[in-house]
């Protein structure tokens, strides 16, 4: 029973397999046989002309012409004629171009033609013009020989390491590439930015142009384009062209190289308007120029002029002329400069200078300290006009007083009686001051007369005088003390005429000699009364 199922089994497989061949067989005309053929494999590229200094995807195909030495069915054609798990691997140790992919794997390649994944290659940057072969070696699996019947086929398997060059052209052109940049960027500033290129191609470019272009939004050009252009005309190979752009960068620019782009556009020997691939180039900068105010005092003084000195110090990054210090504040309408401004000359990085602005503070001003703005003028390395203004100086204004110091020598008069009164005048201001006339008023039962003013020609700050003037007291005049008042007027030092606070001074009212007060002769009346009075009293 085993040994017919087994023959059985064996039948049915006979049957099977000559149920597959016989057709082929019989289509072909052949009923055994052997086919014999191989692949024949073609590698191109479509890339065109490249350019020196580029890096781009080179385009590839496989072309498979198959080569059949001996034709039979068609499954074994194909089968012979198939370039199975076909890889390419780039020999470019003795060529120029450079391959910055790893082998390819591409797979079963029937007949046909068929693109592969592109690879990456490099075209050196000084690069003749002119044709470069770049070795491909190439290994793939195919079948040489079939031996069929109508039984079965037999396969003869080989594999195969072949060489391909692909021949890349490098294009005849003008080339360029930046070879020096002459930097005055600074944060905060407007510079001239200096780039110089060469033409490293073969031909010449003309009616050629320039353009830069920023690539952040800190650095602009000018007055705020992104990009700029300047004509170079003709441009010959190995030549070179130096084109200076105006760079901006903003305030709060950071302190750090940045990247510019730049590109060339021209005319080619055929008239045809052409731009050169991308170039990009670093500029390098400087911090924003700075300025310190240090040792800053003040005279400020509510209702009187003053100042604000102090050091101006020019903490860099560059030297600087014509520097002025300036006072910007416009917030505090009370606090008025007599000058805005006062120049310090030139000063190199680390060079401090003195300065010294007169300031009114008028009469409404409240007194303490007050928070006023400064700035620094100056013009940088080009000769023109900036200025810093993050600075802030913190001054103390003084509360308000008398501008004289008035001291009555002797201050008491008799009623009745008239004197001289002698008077010291002190000059209690920062300034020296001319023209001083001093004026005395008093009010009834006190009399200044005619002679009411002094004078002195000029008074410097501290100084002393004694002027003189009349004064008189009513009979009438009660024992108490009485108000003089003084006032001044004077000529500051800038010549403008100022009226002084008004100054009151006590002055003493006294019994005329040998009279008798009326409070004496009240008190006295009232004891004889009170003794008449005892007396009629005890009489009684």
């Amino acid at each position: 029973m085993r040994t017919g199922r087994t023959l059985g089994c064996l039948l049915v497989v006979v049957l099977v397999t000559t149920a597959g061949i016989g057709p082929a067989l019989a289509q072909s005309g052949q009923r055994s046989g052997q086919v014999v053929g191989q692949p024949d494999i073609t590698i191109e590229s479509s890339a065109g002309e490249l350019t020196p200094g580029t890096s781009v995807e080179l385009p590839l195909s496989i072309t498979n012409r198959g080569q059949i030495d001996r034709a039979g069915p068609s499954q074994y054609e194909q089968r012979v004629t198939t370039a199975r798990g076909l890889s390419l691997d780039f020999q470019d140790e003795n060529s120029p171009i450079d391959v910055d992919s790893g082998p390819v794997s591409v797979g079963n390649v029937p007949t046909g033609t068929r693109g592969v994944s592109p690879v990456r290659v490099t075209i050196p940057e000084h690069l003749e013009p002119g044709s470069y072969e770049l070795p491909v070696e190439y290994e793939y699996s195919y079948t040489r020989v079939v031996e069929f019947s109508q039984a079965s086929a037999e396969y003869n398997d080989l594999t195969r390491t072949r060489t391909a060059t692909l021949t890349i052209e490098v294009e005849d052109k003008p080339q360029f590439e930046v070879v020096g940049v002459e930097s005055n960027a600074q944060v905060g500033d407007r510079n001239d930015v200096s780039v110089t290129l060469r033409n490293t191609g073969t031909k010449t470019a003309r009616d050629a142009s320039v353009t830069a272009q920023s690539q952040t939004a800190e650095m602009s050009f000018g007055a705020g384009p992104e990009t700029s252009t300047g004509y170079v005309g003709e441009w010959k190979p190995d030549e070179t062209k130096t084109v200076t752009y105006s760079i901006a960068l903003s305030d709060d620019a950071p302190h750090r190289g940045y990247s510019l782009g730049l590109n060339v556009g021209y005319t080619d020997s055929d008239g045809i308007e052409r731009t050169s691939p991308p170039l990009e180039t670093g500029i390098s900068t400087a911090a924003e120029q700075s300025f310190a105010l240090e040792n800053v005092s003040s005279t400020l003084r509510v209702g009187e002029d003053g100042s604000i000195s102090g050091t101006v110090t020019n903490t860099g990054p560059k030297r600087v002329n014509s520097t002025v210090v300036q006072f910007t504040d416009e917030e505090s309408p009370n606090v008025i400069p007599i000058e805005r401004s006062v120049a310090v000359g030139s000063l190199k990085p680390g060079d401090s200078a003195s300065f010294r602005l007169p300031i009114e503070v008028s009469s409404e001003a409240e007194a303490g300290a007050k928070s006023l703005n400064f700035a620094v003028r100056y013009r940088n390395s080009e000769a023109e006009i900036r200025q810093y203004t993050k600075l802030d100086v913190t001054a103390d204004i003084a509360p308000e007083r008398d501008q004289f110091d008035v001291d009555v020598q002797e201050s008491t008069i008799t009623a009745g009686g008239e004197r001289a009164i002698s008077v010291s005048v002190t000059n209690e201001l920062n300034q020296t001051v001319t023209d001083v006339e001093a004026r005395i008023f008093a009010d009834d039962p006190l009399d200044t007369g005619d002679d009411d003013t002094g004078y002195v020609e000029s008074l410097e700050p501290g100084e002393s005088v004694t002027m003189t003037f009349e004064l008189s007291a009513a009979e009438s005049a009660t024992e108490k003390t009485y108000p003089v008042s003084f006032d001044f007027r004077y000529d500051d030092e800038r010549n403008k005429s100022q009226l002084s606070n008004t100054i009151r001074v006590p002055m003493s009212v006294t019994a005329a000699d040998g009279g008798f007060p009326l409070s004496l002769v009240l008190i006295t009346g009232s004891l004889l009364i009170g003794a008449v009075g005892v007396f009629w009293y005890r009489r009684d």
